[in-house]
């Protein structure tokens, strides 16, 4: 059992644009968070079928591990996730419901890193974080999401 929080949550109103830090969110079931690029589908990926798209999280843990690790140093919202988490085993949530706040998230896959993050951050980032470049997940309750929420199963 673990009990995490959320550090910080970020949207991009399209694919490629530059993240934008919030301190709420609306989470919609069965469509993503208000403002971000995957409500709409104006995402990178949106054209690509696949589940788990409507959030994105990471560890803080991770960012933190691959400026120590890698020497590469890449603020929260880079890593191009929703929500940002401490505390929280993200790959252990695959194929299990969450809770984050009042919202009820299903975690469907691991988010694996890909060429194109890697060009939008720096050379290095694809190598470290395979394998934990966070979490796929579909809203099962929506409600808000707010910085300092509890994160538990």
């Amino acid at each position: 059992m673990f009990h995490g929080e959320v550090v910080s949550i970020h949207v991009a109103a399209s694919g490629g644009a530059p993240m934008e830090s919030r301190q709420s969110i609306e989470a919609i079931v069965g469509r993503g968070l208000e403002g971000d690029r995957y409500l709409d589908g104006s995402g990178h990926w949106s054209s690509t079928p696949g589940v788990g798209r409507q959030v994105t999280l990471i560890e803080i843990e991770t960012i933190e591990a691959l400026e120590r690790e890698k020497n590469i140093v890449i603020a929260p919202g880079a890593s191009r996730r929703n929500l940002v988490t401490r505390g929280v085993p993200l790959n252990h949530l695959v194929g299990r419901e969450f809770q984050v706040g009042a919202v009820r998230l299903f975690g469907r896959r691991l988010c694996e890193p890909c060429e194109y993050l890697e060009g939008l951050t720096m050379k290095g980032v694809l190598a470290g974080l395979i394998h934990r470049g966070g979490l796929r997940a579909d809203i099962a309750l929506g409600g808000s999401i707010h910085v300092g929420d509890s994160v538990k199963e």
